[in-house]
This record gives C-alpha cells, structure tokens and sequence, in this order.
C-alpha cells in the first residue's frame, strides 16, 4: 500500500471516538457489508458512489475511511488525496476493528 496514505489502528480510533471524535468516519462497503455493523457514528458512503457523493464532504474536515480489511479504504483515502482531501485509512478495516485478523 501507498506510503501517501495516513493509517490509523483500530485501537486509536476507538479511543478517538471515545474522546469526541475530530474525524467523520466514512464506511465504503457495499450495503450488505454495511448491515453486519459499522463503526460507531460512522456514514455510510459506498466506494463507487464516492465520485457522485463529494457534495456531502466538506474538505475543511478530517476523514477516516473504512472497509472490510483496509484495500478499498486505501484506494478511498487516495481518491480523495488527489481532489485536497484529508483522509485516513483505517488500518485493517472492520476485521481488525471487530478483532478478528486479517491474513
């Protein structure tokens, strides 16, 4: 994955939210995905309807991008990078948020 690309690990998010959170997280999975949990506050934003969607983003905030297991979140984060964006990727996606691994 692209060193461009901010990471932040599950633990540190959680912690975040915790505390106020200064990101809006975005969950890019598909709406099945979704349905099985998300992070908590999260918006859902599918990863092909990003393009369409960057109306509900004001790029004055803070985003971190998640996923099943982080490679579509990346490819999120990147996306949004290149249009001035601030983003991170949620290291691991849901599988390491709910505590499973990811081989």
């Amino acid at each position: 994955m692209s060193e461009e690309v901010k990471e932040i690990l599950p633990e540190e998010l959680e912690k975040d939210i915790e505390n106020g959170s200064k990101y809006t997280v975005i969950d890019v999975r598909e709406d099945e995905e979704v349905a099985t949990g998300m992070v908590p506050g999260a918006k859902h934003i599918a990863l092909q309807t990003i393009p369409d969607r960057l109306n509900e983003l004001p790029k004055d905030n803070e985003y971190v991008m998640v996923c099943r297991s982080g490679r579509r979140s990346h490819n999120a984060c990147m996306f949004l990078n290149e249009r001035g964006y601030k983003t991170v990727n949620l290291k691991g996606g849901m599988l390491e948020w709910t505590g499973e691994k990811v081989f």
